[in-house]
């Protein structure tokens, strides 16, 4: 087997990345790619497999890393008690989005890609995944503290997950708009309170 030359899986990753934030997966180049970064498209091919193995590798670390982060926001915060939960729930909520807007500024360019030029890739419903996600703990919380909407059927899963739907979208507008984080961090705080203000409007079946 023939020895890789040191500093060339590094220069093409950074050279893919710009590719496919300029151009997406389905119109960026592997011959560019391997132009830019100094090698040949066959080197790219035994360290990849494929571009779709290429982009992986990209954007998965940053993917993977904020689902991973999600996750154990979502697990931690349903270790809390009924009270607890009810009680800390906005708070939480505030807290620990703003931890995944920290983490998704230190990878920004991986999820401008991951939004606007996964097409064509497994990673296209990455937005769908957060959303599901959020949609199967919000209504175990609903459940946890009785939510009178929810036993009576009026408020339902798919309902929930148009409002997450929204929700994500929003919060995801801060990368696709290039926002300075500074920007980002007060948007994201309305942002919150304007969704917590619309769940209170459901959690009682008489006001819905």
């Amino acid at each position: 087997m023939a020895k890789q030359i040191e500093g060339v899986y590094e220069a093409v990753l950074e050279c893919a990345k710009k590719e496919f934030l300029q151009k997406g997966y389905k119109d960026a180049s592997l011959r560019t790619i391997a132009q830019e970064a100094g090698t040949s498209t066959g080197s790219i091919y035994t360290r990849f497999q494929d571009k779709e193995g290429l982009f992986s590798a990209v954007v998965s670390p940053a993917a993977d890393g904020l689902m991973e982060l999600f996750l154990k926001i979502q697990e931690n915060f349903h270790q809390f008690d009924e009270e607890t939960q009810q009680a800390e729930m906005g708070q939480y909520t505030s807290l620990h989005q703003m931890e995944m807007l920290d983490y998704i500024y230190d990878h920004f360019e991986e999820f401008q890609i991951l939004l606007d030029g996964a097409g064509g890739t497994r990673f296209s419903s990455f937005l769908d995944q957060l959303v599901n996600i959020e949609v199967d703990y919000t209504y175990k919380y609903m459940e946890v503290i009785g939510c009178e909407s929810v036993k009576s059927g009026l408020v339902t899963e798919e309902f929930i997950h148009i409002v997450v739907t929204a929700y994500f979208n929003g919060m995801f507008e801060v990368v696709r708009h290039h926002m300075p984080k500074a920007d980002a961090v007060k948007y994201l705080q309305l942002l919150n309170r304007y969704h917590m203000q619309g769940f209170t409007t459901i959690f009682d079946a008489a006001e819905v």
